[in-house]
Protein backbone atom coordinates (compact mmCIF):
# COMPACT_ATOMS: atom_id res chain seq x y z
CA UNK A 1 0.00 0.00 0.00
CA UNK A 2 1.31 3.45 -0.92
CA UNK A 3 1.70 5.74 2.04
CA UNK A 4 -0.83 8.50 2.47
CA UNK A 5 0.22 11.71 0.82
CA UNK A 6 2.93 10.03 -1.31
CA UNK A 7 3.28 11.32 -4.88
CA UNK A 8 2.17 8.45 -7.13
CA UNK A 9 4.41 9.72 -9.94
CA UNK A 10 7.49 9.78 -7.73
CA UNK A 11 10.04 6.99 -7.77
CA UNK A 12 9.02 5.92 -4.28
CA UNK A 13 5.36 5.68 -5.27
CA UNK A 14 6.14 3.68 -8.40
CA UNK A 15 8.38 1.31 -6.48
CA UNK A 16 5.72 0.74 -3.80
CA UNK A 17 3.14 -0.16 -6.46
CA UNK A 18 5.60 -2.44 -8.25
CA UNK A 19 6.52 -4.26 -5.05
CA UNK A 20 2.87 -4.66 -4.04
CA UNK A 21 1.85 -6.07 -7.44
CA UNK A 22 4.61 -8.68 -7.25
CA UNK A 23 4.59 -9.48 -3.56
CA UNK A 24 0.86 -10.09 -2.93
CA UNK A 25 0.32 -13.10 -5.28
CA UNK A 26 3.63 -14.68 -4.31
CA UNK A 27 2.95 -14.09 -0.62
CA UNK A 28 -0.50 -15.69 -0.88
CA UNK A 29 0.84 -18.81 -2.57
CA UNK A 30 3.74 -18.98 -0.12
CA UNK A 31 1.41 -18.83 2.89
CA UNK A 32 -0.72 -21.67 1.50
CA UNK A 33 2.38 -23.73 0.79
CA UNK A 34 3.75 -23.09 4.27
CA UNK A 35 0.44 -24.08 5.89
CA UNK A 36 0.27 -27.36 4.01
CA UNK A 37 3.90 -28.14 4.76
CA UNK A 38 3.34 -27.54 8.47
CA UNK A 39 0.24 -29.77 8.50
CA UNK A 40 2.00 -32.61 6.67
CA UNK A 41 5.07 -32.22 8.87
CA UNK A 42 2.96 -32.57 12.03
CA UNK A 43 1.32 -35.74 10.69
CA UNK A 44 4.65 -37.12 9.55
CA UNK A 45 6.21 -36.42 12.95
CA UNK A 46 3.33 -38.18 14.74
CA UNK A 47 3.66 -41.29 12.56
CA UNK A 48 7.44 -41.31 13.02
CA UNK A 49 7.01 -41.08 16.79
CA UNK A 50 4.51 -43.97 16.76
CA UNK A 51 6.89 -46.14 14.73
CA UNK A 52 9.76 -45.37 17.10
CA UNK A 53 7.67 -46.26 20.17
CA UNK A 54 6.28 -49.45 18.61
CA UNK A 55 9.77 -50.58 17.56
CA UNK A 56 10.98 -50.37 21.15
CA UNK A 57 7.92 -52.29 22.35
CA UNK A 58 8.48 -55.06 19.80
CA UNK A 59 12.15 -55.54 20.64
CA UNK A 60 11.84 -56.35 24.37
CA UNK A 61 8.33 -57.39 25.36
CA UNK A 62 8.00 -61.03 24.22
CA UNK A 63 11.44 -62.20 25.39
CA UNK A 64 11.12 -60.62 28.82
CA UNK A 65 7.57 -61.92 29.50
CA UNK A 66 8.37 -65.46 28.29
CA UNK A 67 11.57 -65.61 30.36
CA UNK A 68 9.91 -64.38 33.56
CA UNK A 69 7.00 -66.81 33.20
CA UNK A 70 9.35 -69.72 32.52
CA UNK A 71 11.38 -68.86 35.63
CA UNK A 72 8.16 -68.65 37.64
CA UNK A 73 6.94 -72.08 36.46
CA UNK A 74 10.29 -73.75 37.11
CA UNK A 75 10.44 -72.19 40.54
CA UNK A 76 13.68 -70.27 39.99
CA UNK A 77 11.91 -66.95 40.46
CA UNK A 78 8.72 -65.65 42.07
CA UNK A 79 8.56 -62.50 39.90
CA UNK A 80 5.65 -62.19 37.48
CA UNK A 81 5.77 -59.89 34.41
CA UNK A 82 2.95 -57.74 35.74
CA UNK A 83 4.89 -54.49 35.33
CA UNK A 84 5.90 -55.39 31.76
CA UNK A 85 2.28 -56.03 30.80
CA UNK A 86 1.13 -52.75 32.38
CA UNK A 87 3.89 -50.88 30.53
CA UNK A 88 2.85 -52.55 27.29
CA UNK A 89 -0.79 -51.62 27.88
CA UNK A 90 0.10 -47.96 28.58
CA UNK A 91 2.24 -47.82 25.44
CA UNK A 92 -0.54 -49.43 23.37
CA UNK A 93 -3.07 -46.91 24.73
CA UNK A 94 -0.67 -44.07 23.84
CA UNK A 95 -0.22 -45.44 20.32
CA UNK A 96 -3.99 -45.85 19.91
CA UNK A 97 -4.48 -42.22 20.98
CA UNK A 98 -1.93 -40.89 18.48
CA UNK A 99 -2.83 -43.19 15.56
CA UNK A 100 -5.22 -42.15 12.80
CA UNK A 101 -4.85 -44.97 10.28
CA UNK A 102 -7.76 -47.45 10.64
CA UNK A 103 -5.69 -50.61 10.02
CA UNK A 104 -3.07 -49.47 12.51
CA UNK A 105 -5.75 -48.77 15.11
CA UNK A 106 -7.23 -52.24 14.53
CA UNK A 107 -3.82 -53.84 15.13
CA UNK A 108 -3.18 -51.90 18.31
CA UNK A 109 -6.70 -52.78 19.59
CA UNK A 110 -5.78 -56.44 19.13
CA UNK A 111 -2.64 -55.77 21.19
CA UNK A 112 -4.73 -54.31 24.02
CA UNK A 113 -7.13 -57.27 23.97
CA UNK A 114 -4.26 -59.74 23.91
CA UNK A 115 -2.63 -57.98 26.88
CA UNK A 116 -5.90 -58.49 28.81
CA UNK A 117 -5.97 -62.16 27.75
CA UNK A 118 -2.35 -62.50 28.81
CA UNK A 119 -3.19 -61.20 32.28
CA UNK A 120 -6.05 -63.73 32.56
CA UNK A 121 -3.83 -66.59 31.42
CA UNK A 122 -1.14 -65.66 33.92
CA UNK A 123 -3.75 -65.51 36.70
CA UNK A 124 -5.08 -68.94 35.69
CA UNK A 125 -1.56 -70.39 35.60
CA UNK A 126 -0.88 -69.06 39.10
CA UNK A 127 -4.02 -70.90 40.37
CA UNK A 128 -3.02 -74.17 38.69
CA UNK A 129 -1.18 -76.86 40.68
CA UNK A 130 1.31 -79.23 39.17
CA UNK A 131 4.39 -78.59 37.14
CA UNK A 132 3.19 -80.34 33.99
CA UNK A 133 -0.13 -78.48 33.92
CA UNK A 134 1.64 -75.17 34.35
CA UNK A 135 4.15 -75.94 31.56
CA UNK A 136 1.27 -76.94 29.30
CA UNK A 137 -0.54 -73.62 29.97
CA UNK A 138 2.76 -71.75 29.48
CA UNK A 139 3.33 -73.29 26.07
CA UNK A 140 -0.27 -73.37 24.80
CA UNK A 141 -1.50 -70.04 26.16
CA UNK A 142 1.16 -67.57 27.28
CA UNK A 143 3.76 -68.25 24.58
CA UNK A 144 1.04 -68.12 21.93
CA UNK A 145 -0.38 -64.84 23.25
CA UNK A 146 3.05 -63.10 23.38
CA UNK A 147 3.71 -64.37 19.85
CA UNK A 148 0.40 -62.90 18.68
CA UNK A 149 1.18 -59.61 20.42
CA UNK A 150 4.49 -59.48 18.58
CA UNK A 151 2.82 -60.25 15.24
CA UNK A 152 0.24 -57.50 15.73
CA UNK A 153 3.02 -55.06 16.61
CA UNK A 154 4.65 -56.01 13.29
CA UNK A 155 1.28 -55.45 11.62
CA UNK A 156 1.01 -52.05 13.30
CA UNK A 157 4.49 -51.09 12.11
CA UNK A 158 3.66 -52.23 8.60
CA UNK A 159 0.54 -50.07 8.37
CA UNK A 160 2.24 -47.05 9.98
CA UNK A 161 5.11 -47.31 7.50
CA UNK A 162 2.52 -47.35 4.74
CA UNK A 163 0.88 -44.29 6.29
CA UNK A 164 4.25 -42.54 6.31
CA UNK A 165 4.81 -43.38 2.65
CA UNK A 166 1.34 -42.11 1.83
CA UNK A 167 2.01 -38.83 3.62
CA UNK A 168 5.32 -38.49 1.81
CA UNK A 169 3.68 -39.09 -1.53
CA UNK A 170 0.87 -36.67 -0.76
CA UNK A 171 3.40 -34.05 0.33
CA UNK A 172 5.31 -34.47 -2.93
CA UNK A 173 2.09 -34.06 -4.92
CA UNK A 174 1.19 -30.87 -3.09
CA UNK A 175 4.71 -29.54 -3.49
CA UNK A 176 4.52 -30.08 -7.23
CA UNK A 177 1.14 -28.35 -7.35
CA UNK A 178 2.44 -25.42 -5.32
CA UNK A 179 5.52 -25.10 -7.53
CA UNK A 180 3.29 -25.07 -10.59
CA UNK A 181 1.10 -22.41 -8.97
CA UNK A 182 4.14 -20.28 -8.13
CA UNK A 183 5.46 -20.63 -11.67
CA UNK A 184 2.07 -19.61 -13.08
CA UNK A 185 2.01 -16.54 -10.83
CA UNK A 186 5.56 -15.66 -11.84
CA UNK A 187 4.82 -16.12 -15.54
CA UNK A 188 1.77 -13.87 -15.25
CA UNK A 189 3.27 -11.21 -12.97
CA UNK A 190 6.92 -11.13 -14.06
CA UNK A 191 6.65 -9.68 -17.61
CA UNK A 192 4.53 -6.75 -16.46
CA UNK A 193 6.71 -6.18 -13.44
CA UNK A 194 9.89 -6.26 -15.54
CA UNK A 195 8.54 -3.66 -17.97
CA UNK A 196 7.63 -1.37 -15.10
CA UNK A 197 10.95 -2.03 -13.36
CA UNK A 198 12.93 -1.18 -16.50
CA UNK A 199 11.04 2.06 -16.94
CA UNK A 200 11.58 2.99 -13.29
CA UNK A 201 15.23 1.97 -13.57
CA UNK A 202 15.82 4.25 -16.55
CA UNK A 203 14.09 7.12 -14.80
CA UNK A 204 16.58 6.65 -11.93
CA UNK A 205 19.82 5.59 -13.62
CA UNK A 206 19.86 8.16 -16.42
CA UNK A 207 19.72 11.17 -14.07
CA UNK A 208 22.10 9.45 -11.64
CA UNK A 209 24.59 8.79 -14.46
CA UNK A 210 24.43 12.46 -15.33
CA UNK A 211 24.89 13.39 -11.68
CA UNK A 212 27.88 11.03 -11.37
CA UNK A 213 29.48 12.53 -14.46
CA UNK A 214 28.93 15.98 -13.01
CA UNK A 215 30.41 14.96 -9.66
CA UNK A 216 33.50 13.60 -11.48
CA UNK A 217 33.84 16.94 -13.26
CA UNK A 218 33.64 18.71 -9.91
CA UNK A 219 36.24 16.32 -8.49
CA UNK A 220 38.54 17.20 -11.38
CA UNK A 221 38.17 20.89 -10.56
CA UNK A 222 35.32 22.05 -12.81
CA UNK A 223 33.38 24.15 -10.29
CA UNK A 224 31.54 26.29 -12.85
CA UNK A 225 27.78 26.24 -12.18
CA UNK A 226 25.79 24.38 -14.88
CA UNK A 227 22.14 23.62 -15.69
CA UNK A 228 20.67 20.90 -13.41
CA UNK A 229 19.86 17.51 -15.01
CA UNK A 230 16.30 16.71 -16.08
CA UNK A 231 14.46 13.98 -14.14
CA UNK A 232 10.89 12.79 -13.51
CA UNK A 233 11.41 12.64 -9.79
CA UNK A 234 11.40 15.94 -7.92
CA UNK A 235 14.01 14.71 -5.44
CA UNK A 236 16.53 14.00 -8.19
CA UNK A 237 15.94 17.43 -9.67
CA UNK A 238 16.44 18.95 -6.24
CA UNK A 239 19.61 16.91 -5.75
CA UNK A 240 21.06 18.05 -9.06
CA UNK A 241 20.27 21.67 -8.28
CA UNK A 242 21.89 21.20 -4.88
CA UNK A 243 25.04 19.78 -6.47
CA UNK A 244 25.35 22.78 -8.74
CA UNK A 245 24.76 25.14 -5.83
CA UNK A 246 27.34 23.24 -3.82
CA UNK A 247 29.86 23.52 -6.66
CA UNK A 248 29.43 27.28 -6.71
CA UNK A 249 29.73 27.56 -2.95
CA UNK A 250 32.72 25.21 -2.94
CA UNK A 251 34.50 27.35 -5.51
CA UNK A 252 33.97 30.41 -3.34
CA UNK A 253 35.05 28.55 -0.19
CA UNK A 254 38.21 27.20 -1.80
CA UNK A 255 39.26 30.70 -2.74
CA UNK A 256 38.47 31.96 0.76
CA UNK A 257 40.40 29.06 2.32
CA UNK A 258 43.38 29.73 0.08
CA UNK A 259 43.48 33.34 1.16
CA UNK A 260 42.96 32.31 4.77
CA UNK A 261 45.80 29.78 4.64
CA UNK A 262 48.16 32.42 3.31
CA UNK A 263 47.21 34.66 6.21
CA UNK A 264 47.44 31.85 8.77
CA UNK A 265 50.90 30.79 7.64
CA UNK A 266 52.04 34.39 7.86
CA UNK A 267 50.58 34.63 11.38
CA UNK A 268 52.19 31.32 12.35
CA UNK A 269 55.62 32.54 11.22
CA UNK A 270 55.09 35.78 13.08
CA UNK A 271 54.17 33.86 16.24
CA UNK A 272 57.30 31.77 16.00
CA UNK A 273 59.45 34.83 15.42
CA UNK A 274 57.77 36.50 18.37
CA UNK A 275 59.05 33.74 20.66
CA UNK A 276 62.50 35.38 20.94
CA UNK A 277 63.27 35.22 24.60
CA UNK A 278 63.57 38.86 25.71
CA UNK A 279 65.83 37.72 28.53
CA UNK A 280 68.31 36.42 25.94
CA UNK A 281 68.44 39.84 24.31
CA UNK A 282 68.67 41.68 27.66
CA UNK A 283 71.36 39.38 29.00
CA UNK A 284 73.34 39.65 25.78
CA UNK A 285 73.23 43.45 25.91
CA UNK A 286 74.23 43.38 29.59
CA UNK A 287 77.14 41.11 28.71
CA UNK A 288 78.27 43.52 25.97
CA UNK A 289 78.12 46.44 28.44
CA UNK A 290 80.11 44.43 30.98
CA UNK A 291 82.78 43.62 28.38
CA UNK A 292 83.07 47.29 27.44
CA UNK A 293 83.31 48.37 31.09
CA UNK A 294 86.07 45.82 31.71
CA UNK A 295 87.95 47.11 28.63
CA UNK A 296 87.43 43.85 26.73
CA UNK A 297 86.59 45.74 23.59
CA UNK A 298 87.57 43.01 21.12
CA UNK A 299 85.35 40.47 22.81
CA UNK A 300 82.54 43.03 22.99
CA UNK A 301 83.00 43.72 19.30
CA UNK A 302 82.85 39.96 18.51
CA UNK A 303 79.70 39.64 20.60
CA UNK A 304 78.01 42.56 18.84
CA UNK A 305 78.97 41.01 15.50
CA UNK A 306 77.55 37.67 16.57
CA UNK A 307 74.32 39.32 17.76
CA UNK A 308 74.03 41.20 14.47
CA UNK A 309 74.62 37.98 12.51
CA UNK A 310 72.07 36.19 14.72
CA UNK A 311 69.29 38.69 13.99
CA UNK A 312 70.21 38.95 10.33
CA UNK A 313 69.95 35.17 9.91
CA UNK A 314 66.80 35.12 12.06
CA UNK A 315 65.03 37.60 9.78
CA UNK A 316 66.45 35.90 6.63
CA UNK A 317 64.83 38.50 4.36
CA UNK A 318 61.33 37.41 5.43
CA UNK A 319 61.71 33.83 4.14
CA UNK A 320 59.95 30.94 5.91
CA UNK A 321 62.15 28.28 4.36
CA UNK A 322 65.93 28.60 4.36
CA UNK A 323 68.89 26.36 3.54
CA UNK A 324 70.60 24.24 6.14
CA UNK A 325 73.68 26.41 5.71
CA UNK A 326 71.68 29.48 6.74
CA UNK A 327 70.20 27.65 9.73
CA UNK A 328 73.72 26.54 10.70
CA UNK A 329 74.93 30.17 10.64
CA UNK A 330 72.00 31.18 12.81
CA UNK A 331 72.79 28.45 15.37
CA UNK A 332 76.51 29.26 15.30
CA UNK A 333 75.86 32.97 16.04
CA UNK A 334 73.55 31.98 18.89
CA UNK A 335 76.16 29.66 20.41
CA UNK A 336 78.94 32.24 20.06
CA UNK A 337 76.86 34.62 22.13
CA UNK A 338 75.95 32.00 24.71
CA UNK A 339 79.52 30.81 25.09
CA UNK A 340 80.59 34.29 26.20
CA UNK A 341 77.99 34.10 28.96
CA UNK A 342 78.58 30.46 29.88
CA UNK A 343 82.27 30.15 29.07
CA UNK A 344 82.96 27.94 32.09
CA UNK A 345 80.20 25.42 31.49
CA UNK A 346 79.55 25.41 27.73
CA UNK A 347 81.58 23.80 24.99
CA UNK A 348 80.04 23.20 21.59
CA UNK A 349 80.78 21.55 18.26
CA UNK A 350 79.02 22.03 14.91
CA UNK A 351 79.63 19.49 12.16
CA UNK A 352 77.32 19.74 9.13
CA UNK A 353 78.16 17.70 6.03
CA UNK A 354 78.68 20.18 3.16
CA UNK A 355 76.76 17.86 0.80
CA UNK A 356 73.50 18.67 2.61
CA UNK A 357 73.99 22.42 3.20
CA UNK A 358 71.64 23.26 0.30
CA UNK A 359 68.85 21.15 1.82
CA UNK A 360 65.78 23.28 2.62
CA UNK A 361 64.48 23.44 6.18
CA UNK A 362 61.93 25.59 8.03
CA UNK A 363 63.53 28.53 9.74
CA UNK A 364 64.01 28.26 13.51
CA UNK A 365 64.24 24.43 13.48
CA UNK A 366 67.61 23.82 15.19
CA UNK A 367 67.96 26.97 17.32
CA UNK A 368 65.06 26.08 19.70
CA UNK A 369 66.59 22.63 20.19
CA UNK A 370 70.00 24.13 20.99
CA UNK A 371 68.42 26.59 23.40
CA UNK A 372 66.50 23.79 25.11
CA UNK A 373 69.70 21.73 25.47
CA UNK A 374 71.57 24.65 27.12
CA UNK A 375 68.90 25.75 29.60
CA UNK A 376 67.46 22.33 30.51
CA UNK A 377 70.47 20.06 30.02
CA UNK A 378 73.86 21.73 30.43
CA UNK A 379 73.10 24.72 32.66
CA UNK A 380 71.62 22.65 35.57
CA UNK A 381 74.65 20.32 35.44
CA UNK A 382 77.68 20.91 37.60
CA UNK A 383 80.83 21.35 35.54
CA UNK A 384 81.37 21.80 31.84
CA UNK A 385 79.04 20.25 29.30
CA UNK A 386 79.36 19.51 25.60
CA UNK A 387 76.73 20.41 23.00
CA UNK A 388 77.07 18.89 19.53
CA UNK A 389 75.09 19.82 16.41
CA UNK A 390 75.69 17.38 13.56
CA UNK A 391 74.23 16.73 10.14
CA UNK A 392 74.97 13.94 7.71
CA UNK A 393 73.57 12.41 4.58
CA UNK A 394 71.91 8.99 4.65
CA UNK A 395 70.72 7.98 1.19
CA UNK A 396 68.06 10.46 0.11
CA UNK A 397 67.66 11.84 3.63
CA UNK A 398 69.42 14.28 5.91
CA UNK A 399 69.92 13.23 9.55
CA UNK A 400 70.29 16.15 11.99
CA UNK A 401 71.13 15.71 15.68
CA UNK A 402 71.35 18.03 18.66
CA UNK A 403 73.11 16.22 21.53
CA UNK A 404 74.16 17.41 24.95
CA UNK A 405 75.99 15.87 27.89
CA UNK A 406 73.67 17.51 30.41
CA UNK A 407 71.61 16.08 33.25
CA UNK A 408 69.30 14.15 30.93
CA UNK A 409 65.79 13.04 31.88
CA UNK A 410 64.15 10.21 33.76
CA UNK A 411 61.80 7.85 31.93
CA UNK A 412 58.76 9.70 33.27
CA UNK A 413 60.14 13.10 32.26
CA UNK A 414 61.02 11.82 28.79
CA UNK A 415 57.52 10.35 28.30
CA UNK A 416 55.93 13.63 29.43
CA UNK A 417 58.08 15.66 27.00
CA UNK A 418 57.27 13.33 24.10
CA UNK A 419 53.58 13.63 24.92
CA UNK A 420 53.86 17.44 24.88
CA UNK A 421 55.58 17.43 21.48
CA UNK A 422 53.21 14.90 19.93
CA UNK A 423 50.22 16.67 21.47
CA UNK A 424 51.52 20.11 20.47
CA UNK A 425 51.50 21.38 24.05
CA UNK A 426 52.11 25.12 24.04
CA UNK A 427 54.19 24.92 27.24
CA UNK A 428 57.07 23.56 25.14
CA UNK A 429 56.63 25.97 22.27
CA UNK A 430 60.14 25.73 20.80
CA UNK A 431 60.14 21.94 20.37
CA UNK A 432 56.49 21.88 19.34
CA UNK A 433 56.99 24.62 16.74
CA UNK A 434 60.03 22.87 15.27
CA UNK A 435 58.19 19.54 15.03
CA UNK A 436 55.00 21.09 13.68
CA UNK A 437 56.72 23.11 10.95
CA UNK A 438 58.66 20.05 9.81
CA UNK A 439 55.40 18.09 9.52
CA UNK A 440 53.76 20.96 7.62
CA UNK A 441 56.59 20.92 5.10
CA UNK A 442 57.38 17.21 4.79
CA UNK A 443 54.36 15.40 6.25
CA UNK A 444 54.96 11.79 7.25
CA UNK A 445 58.29 11.77 5.37
CA UNK A 446 60.03 13.47 8.31
CA UNK A 447 60.92 12.14 11.73
CA UNK A 448 61.34 13.90 15.10
CA UNK A 449 62.58 11.69 17.96
CA UNK A 450 63.73 12.50 21.49
CA UNK A 451 66.05 10.22 23.48
CA UNK A 452 67.43 10.80 26.94
CA UNK A 453 68.82 9.06 30.00
CA UNK A 454 69.18 10.55 33.47
CA UNK A 455 72.78 11.66 34.02
CA UNK A 456 73.84 10.89 30.44
CA UNK A 457 72.38 13.77 28.45
CA UNK A 458 69.77 14.01 25.71
CA UNK A 459 69.63 13.70 21.93
CA UNK A 460 67.03 15.02 19.48
CA UNK A 461 67.17 13.51 15.98
CA UNK A 462 65.51 15.02 12.91
CA UNK A 463 65.13 13.00 9.72
CA UNK A 464 64.05 14.90 6.58
CA UNK A 465 64.15 14.28 2.81
CA UNK A 466 66.91 16.08 0.87
CA UNK A 467 64.66 18.78 -0.56
CA UNK A 468 66.43 21.49 -2.53
CA UNK A 469 63.56 22.90 -4.62
CA UNK A 470 61.61 25.99 -3.64
CA UNK A 471 58.87 25.26 -1.12
CA UNK A 472 55.36 26.59 -1.89
CA UNK A 473 53.33 27.94 1.01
Amino acid sequence: MIKSGMDRSSISGQLYRLIASMAFPILLVSVLLLGLLIAFNLQFSAVSSNIADASGFNQDFKNEVDLKMYSYVTGSSETLPTEDIETAQHLAEKLLKNTTNSESRKAINYVLNLCASLESSIDKLCRTDGYDQRMEQLETNIYVITELIQEHIYTYLYHEAGEMARLQQQTNVWLVLEIIAVLLVVVIVLPSAMRRALRISRSITDPIDSLCARVEEIGEGDLETKTPVEAEDKKLRTLSAGVEDMAGRLSQQIELNRQEQIKLRGIELSLIQAQINPHFLYNTLDAIVWLIETKKNEEAEEMVTSLSTYFRSFLSNGKDIITLAEEEQHVRSYLEIQQVRYRDILRYEIDIDPSIESCLIPKMTLQPLVENAIYHGIKPKRGQGLLRVTGKRCGDEAILRVEDSGIGMTGEELAALRAKVEGEDETSFGLVAASKRLKLMYGSACGFTIESEAGSGSCITIRIPLKEEAYES
